[in-house]
């Protein structure tokens, strides 16, 4: 009976209570901060042996993050294998449409396979949407000092004004993409 209910999804607005404690949870057990791509940083300047300057520091300081990254990959494998419904995946009748008219065909995945299956990673819908779209985000992420967790997470949380126009921006840059890019992508690559 407890495994049924955890392979149930929670409702928008647990799952969003349940985020949102993270933080003061984070901030009152540990003072740390919460955020994601930060972690490849400690990475890098655990593995890199180079002495640049952006990864010169103690990063053991920081290795409760890579934990904490490594118990979201191990979450979500176990998740996937384990503690998944066997019902279809809901997909919005109007986000079906609408992708269904660019050309998507296929659902049966968490994502679109037509896009993001092992068929396409070395078509130029991969190359488009994992290399170029990935190196993107990296950068963004990078050039925002953050990631979309760390700032509409934690940074608006704390009130940071950076936080609140990354947000934004992050949002605005989501909504040309998918309003506007990703249709003349679809177009290009048809």
């Amino acid at each position: 009976m407890i495994l049924e209910f955890i392979k149930q999804p929670l409702p928008w607005y647990v799952a969003g209570i349940l985020i949102g404690l993270t933080v003061p949870t984070l901030l009152l057990i540990g003072n740390k901060t919460f955020g994601i791509s930060s972690s490849l940083r400690h990475v890098c300047a655990a593995c890199m042996p180079a002495k640049i300057p952006f990864f010169s520091y103690n990063w053991k300081d920081e290795l409760w993050n890579l934990f904490f990254v490594i118990g979201v990959l191990l979450g979500g494998l176990i998740g996937t294998h384990f503690l998944t419904d066997s019902g279809p995946i809901e997909i919005a009748s109007e986000t079906k449409a609408q992708l269904s008219a660019l050309g998507v065909k296929d659902f049966s995945g968490l994502m679109p396979l037509d896009i993001f299956g092992v068929d396409q990673i070395f078509s130029l819908t991969g190359l488009i949407f994992m290399v170029f779209g990935g190196f993107l985000i990296g950068f963004g992420s990078r050039y925002a000092g953050g990631c979309t967790s760390g700032h509409a997470i934690m940074g608006l949380s704390n009130l940071q004004w950076p936080s609140l126009v990354a947000t934004i921006s992050f949002m605005v840059g989501g909504f040309i993409s998918t309003w506007i890019l990703l249709p003349y992508i679809f177009k290009l690559i048809a």
